[in-house]
């Protein structure tokens, strides 16, 4: 499976006095496909947003490893989330991007975009 170059730790650093009791960073990354291009999306919530963003991380099933990729040239995820000083990381091939992972990622596109003007 061609997985998404890992970026440096989503937001603030775990052991960083800065990061807060609401403090949440997502970051979503896509690659593969024919040009085998990557696109990345971030959002950093804060205040009463940042619980919204919390409940829909805490549906995601970060301790299942999901099923490997097949074919070539397909879409391939990384989802990466801080929140306060716990990280979670995830690689997850197009074809299983469903449910609890695919409503974090819509989610996460939809903000960037909103946020960029994109």
């Amino acid at each position: 499976m061609n997985e998404p170059p890992a970026d440096p730790p989503v937001g603030v650093p775990a052991d960083s006095d800065a990061a807060g009791d609401d403090d949440v960073a997502i970051r979503v990354a896509r690659s593969g496909g024919i040009a085998g291009m990557t696109r990345r999306w971030s959002v950093q919530p804060s205040g009463s947003e940042s619980e919204h963003w919390m409940l829909l991380v805490e549906r995601c099933p970060w301790d299942q490893k999901p099923p490997a990729g097949t074919g070539a040239d397909r879409f391939v995820w990384r989802i990466e989330v801080r929140i306060r000083r716990e990280r979670h990381e995830q690689v997850i091939p197009e074809e299983h991007l469903q449910g609890p992972w695919r409503a974090l990622v819509d989610a996460v596109r939809e903000a960037d975009a909103g946020a960029t003007g994109a």
